[in-house]
């Protein structure tokens, strides 16, 4: 009886029972200040204990009793266990938690979690950083982890750009701490680029998002990359190399933590891979950048949480391309009708992008509730292109049925020479000034707002021209000159509200709004997001989203084949509409998730765009209307114990229809009769089938010997001859297959945990051996068109890089 009558008072009589009691709360963070969610803080001798949330905070509540002593055990995967004693009085019990790791764990098992936000967000995929550093690809790129991804697809392991969902380069959203990045305007080619902006080394937590997403984020079409760099707590740094480049970062905190920064240097050499290319020459890529993001402190109060901190983010980029081309020798075609296309080249090219960007976050916590940041972005783009190349080209007929001269030319199709030549500058000064805020009204509500204003100086000189002398004709090919200035001012903002109705119902719904100066056009897009948990199955829940999404256009979009700007232009326009469900399921005694998310996107003021390698040659009118329909599944867990791996399944169809368009009609006798319009035709993106497979496997007895493997698959894309708008996309390419493996070995050296002492010393040394493009797949990269005596047209395909070993390290301090 007295035990039901303790019941029964506590539910009577709360203020009473709460005035007895005390709260031990406070946070849990690694060694390098991140919050850890699911760490086990459990009460010394008694079976109470809780998890962390998954911002790594936890609460308990214990009886207050004088003098009284309990110590907290706080334990988690990979680190070393904590104990804390903490002495209970009448006060609440506020601390701040930080676990060592332990070397011999950590870098040998992958810690994931569920984290409850990625269920509760449509097309929300969250990534583990440190699996960016060993997986093997052509450059080490952050960005070649998205492609394993369902629904990204990037056809070209020599670009860091990437397609989601059908839609083009420009349509995604990259932040890092809340700055907006933005990548070259003049990129021509995969070889000429540089690595993208985020540096793998400094990246703490990773967002990634296909559809659907919240209003807080920018106006694009595709989606949005949002990353965090993280926040050191002591001294650390990591040096790495290989054959096709190298990095070095460094990390610290101040003796008393107010003060932190990363460092980080990059070097990228294409020289070695480009070697594999069909075009002969001397290649000198030298592409490099440093990074510095300084996070301060500036709260009076040593004891308590942060509440002002100043985040300052500053980074330097330039890539310089030269190349000497020399010669080509390319057969295609199929075995009993087989070509092939012999090139002499004279002239160089030389590539120059520089860019620099500085952000500063400023933010201060008012109180529990209320949270308000100020961001100050701004960017110094200046580039260049130069280029000055005359190719003679010979197209013959190739011996494929056997005998003694088999493989051998027999027969002359035509010559012809091409002269390309190009003066191309560009500078573009971008800054920015934003407010952001965000009101936790209560446990179920929380509203964000903000509003956010650019100006844009952009100054861009073309000279370029170029013929064709083919049969005794010369044809001149292209010309343009032009000189265009674009100065502007853009203004947006957003409200949004997230209501949990209960542990099981999230809505978040709210609207964005923006205004461009130049084209003097207001854009509002409301968007709504609900997921819910099935009551009956806790391990399935339930999402959808739908929303409108505007891209007012940049300068890409406003200028067209001819070199001119159109003011009249408006923003692209898509409705996106998305359901989906995750399941948890065991199997092996081992977690998996199951993603599932369907998605169509009604696309209206389309402005059509060719690609060429990866230039995006835009028309500059809003003259199509277009859709994206299509199925993303991923499957991730531990396959392998202690090693999550994931499978990925995107099937995709996108059309647009383009006003004007048109193609030829016969009649019986095969005559033209006349024209009529194409309808709907394949987008330049058009992939039907996108496969992604990244797969970690170790030795059963030694987690430090490891296997890693990644692959993608993508049925081929459409292509079409330049300057005959009736093919447009109209012929199907070959699909795109590549194969990475790395094999690797991790020496442990140290154990700073162990050892307590501050002292920079080497901890672990990880050795990689990679072979790249394992089947030797000859994807096609591009095509180049010739025509012979008779003007027939034939596209020859530029091929990427062949099968490739690359030894790498990676030694962590």
């Amino acid at each position: 009886m007295l035990k039901y009558l303790s019941v029964w008072l506590v539910l009577l009589f709360p203020l009473g029972v709460a005035a007895q009691q005390v709260i031990v709360s406070g946070i849990v963070l690694n060694h390098q200040r991140e919050p850890l969610e699911q760490a086990s803080v459990s009460i010394k001798g008694t079976t109470a204990g809780v998890q962390t949330s998954a911002d790594g905070k936890f609460r308990i509540q214990l009886p207050s009793q004088p003098d009284r002593e309990v110590t907290l055990i706080i334990r988690y995967l990979g680190y070393h266990e904590l104990q804390k004693t903490v002495q209970l009085g009448a006060a609440a019990v506020d601390m701040e938690l930080v676990l060592s790791p332990d070397q011999r764990q950590l870098n040998a098992v992958d810690i994931h979690g569920n984290r409850t936000d990625a269920r509760e967000q449509a097309g929300l995929t969250r990534l583990d950083p440190r699996i960016t550093k060993e997986m093997p690809s052509a450059f080490g790129d952050f960005n070649q982890i998205l492609v394993t991804l369902p629904g990204v697809s990037s056809n070209n392991e020599l670009s860091s750009t990437y397609s989601v969902r059908g839609g083009n380069y420009d349509e995604n959203l990259v932040y890092v701490n809340g700055i907006e990045i933005y990548r070259p305007f003049l990129i021509t080619n995969a070889q000429q680029e540089g690595l993208s902006f985020v540096n793998p080394d400094l990246v703490g937590s990773i967002n990634f998002s296909s559809g659907g997403w919240q209003p807080k984020y920018g106006d694009r079409l595709s989606s949005v990359l949002d990353i965090r760099y993280k926040t050191p707590g002591k001294l650390a740094g990591s040096v790495s190399g290989g054959l096709t480049g190298g990095s070095l970062h460094l990390e610290a905190a101040s003796k008393n933590k107010r003060i932190s920064y990363l460092l980080g240097t990059r070097y990228k050499t294409g020289q070695y891979l480009l070697q594999g290319l069909q075009v002969e020459g001397q290649y000198r890529p030298n592409f490099s950048d440093a990074q510095a993001y300084i996070n301060i402190d500036l709260s009076r109060s040593q004891t308590e949480p942060a509440r002002t901190t100043l985040g300052i983010l500053a980074s330097y980029a330039r890539n310089s391309y030269l190349v000497v081309p020399e010669s080509r020798v390319t057969t295609f075609g199929t075995r009993q009708n087989a070509m092939r296309l012999f090139v002499g080249y004279d002239g160089r090219e030389l590539m120059q992008y520089s860019t620099s960007q500085l952000g500063i976050n400023l933010s201060h916590r008012f109180n529990r509730a209320l949270l308000s940041e100020i961001i100050l972005s701004g960017i110094y783009s200046r580039e260049r292109e130069f280029r000055d190349i005359e190719a003679a080209y010979r197209l013959c007929d190739v011996n494929g049925t056997g005998g003694g001269n088999y493989g051998e030319c027999m027969q002359s199709r035509g010559v012809g020479s091409q002269y390309d030549h190009a003066r191309n500058t560009l500078l573009a000064r971008v800054l920015t000034a934003e407010i952001r805020n965000s009101w936790q009204k209560s446990r179920r509500s929380q509203v964000q707002f903000g509003v956010k204003a650019g100006v844009e100086d952009i100054q861009d000189r073309s000279s370029e021209y170029g013929f064709v002398d083919s049969a005794d004709f010369v044809n001149p090919a292209y010309y343009l000159n032009s000189t265009l200035d674009l100065r502007s001012l853009r203004y947006n903002g957003y409200l949004q509200h997230t209501y949990k109705f209960d542990s099981l119902r999230t809505i978040t719904y709210g609207v964005r709004a923006s205004y461009w100066t130049y084209s003097k056009e207001f854009t509002f897009t409301p968007r709504i997001q609900y997921a819910a948990i099935s009551r009956r199955n806790p391990d399935l829940s339930y999402k959808a989203a739908l929303g409108l999404y505007y891209q007012p256009p940049f300068y890409r979009e406003l200028r067209n084949m001819q070199g001119q700007l159109n003011p009249e232009i408006r923003a692209q326009r898509s409705l996106h509409a998305i359901v989906g469900a995750d399941y948890s399921f065991k199997a092996w005694d081992r977690d998996f998730m199951l993603t599932t998310e369907a998605y169509y996107k009604h696309m209206t003021n389309v402005i059509p765009y060719d690609v060429d390698n990866v230039r995006l040659r835009y028309y500059a009118q809003n003259n199509a209307k277009a859709y994206a329909t299509g199925l993303d599944v991923r499957v991730n867990g531990e396959f392998i114990k202690g090693a999550e791996s994931w499978l990925s399944l995107g099937i995709l169809s996108t059309k647009e229809d383009v006003e004007g368009d048109s193609t030829f009609t016969y009649d019986a006798q095969g005559q033209i009769s006349g024209k009529a319009p194409l309808g709907y035709i394949n987008r330049p993106t058009n992939q039907l089938l996108n496969i992604g497979v990244f797969f970690q496997d170790h030795l059963p007895d030694n987690p430090t010997v490891r296997m890693n493997l990644n692959l993608a698959y993508g049925t081929g894309l459409p292509f079409g001859p330049p300057f005959r708008p009736e093919y447009r996309n109209a012929f199907s390419g070959k699909s795109y297959k590549r194969v990475d493996v790395g094999f690797s070995k991790l020496i442990v050296l140290g154990d700073a945990a162990i050892t307590n002492t501050d002292k920079f010393s080497l901890e672990s040394l990880w050795i990689g051996l990679e072979v790249l493009n394992l089947i030797a797949a000859n994807n096609r990269l591009s095509y180049s068109y010739v025509t012979d005596l008779n003007n027939v047209t034939y596209a020859v395909p530029n091929f990427l890089t062949g099968r490739r070993l690359n030894l790498r390290f990676i030694a962590r301090f």
